[in-house]
């Protein structure tokens, strides 16, 4: 099975990022909804996140698809989406964390572009640059374990603190416990495992396992419409 997934794996990436992508559509959809029905803002900053994320995974793996015989496109490609992808872990820790830093008369007109918004963008091109700088993805892995260590605690307080009245608390805990993970398997692979294909195939199916408990969450609270 494995030496057939190793054989097929363009194709394969192709089928992965389009599931994840198609994931995050429907997220983004559905918490929007939400969101323009409770205007709460965690729940608007965890859309964007998978805004990011949706991107990250269609660049990544939709359209590197058509430019891997070519160096200088697929290198584009790969920045851009390191990029997005350490904004959508920004976005998922700060929809945890926006109460320790806006009150509730805070009113943006963006929650895509504004002053503490800003400083994510700026911070994920520091953390690019240094990896585009040093030839390596340390920074990124190091960013997002250092995001989802501290995303794993604070939602498992919150978890232990609602989760009786809120059940997505529990899914959302367990989420980021896989998130952290597989950025931690990322980071094995990549620095002492040679991109082993075998470990990189399991990162991949644990990262469809994360998408669909988000989805399924998010489904669970706006009643599937």
């Amino acid at each position: 099975m494995y030496s057939w997934i190793i054989e097929n794996k363009e194709l394969l990436k192709i089928f992965y990022g389009l599931i994840i992508a198609l994931i995050c559509f429907v997220i983004v959809l559905k918490t929007n909804k939400l969101f323009r029905l409770s205007l709460h803002k965690g729940i608007r900053y965890f859309r964007n996140a998978f805004f990011f994320y949706g991107i990250a995974f269609i660049i990544r793996y939709l359209f590197g698809a058509f430019f891997l015989d070519n160096p200088n496109y697929y290198f584009v490609i790969n920045i851009l989406f390191e990029y997005f992808l350490v904004m959508g872990g920004f976005f998922l820790l700060y929809s945890l964390l926006w109460k320790r830093f806006e009150s509730s008369k805070t009113n943006y007109n963006s929650s895509l572009f504004n002053t503490k918004i800003f400083l994510f963008y700026f911070m994920s091109f520091i953390i690019v640059f240094l990896d585009y700088i040093w030839q390596t993805y340390y920074f990124m892995f190091s960013s997002q374990i250092i995001i989802f260590v501290l995303a794993s605690v604070i939602s498992y307080i919150n978890y232990k603190k609602n989760g009786r009245q809120h059940k997505f608390l529990k899914l959302y805990f367990i989420a980021m416990i896989l998130s952290l993970i597989t950025w931690v398997l990322n980071f094995l692979v990549a620095s002492f495992l040679d991109w082993n294909k075998g470990v990189l195939t399991n990162v991949y199916l644990i990262n469809i396992v994360i998408f669909l408990l988000f989805l399924y969450g998010v489904i669970k609270v706006t009643g599937g419409k």
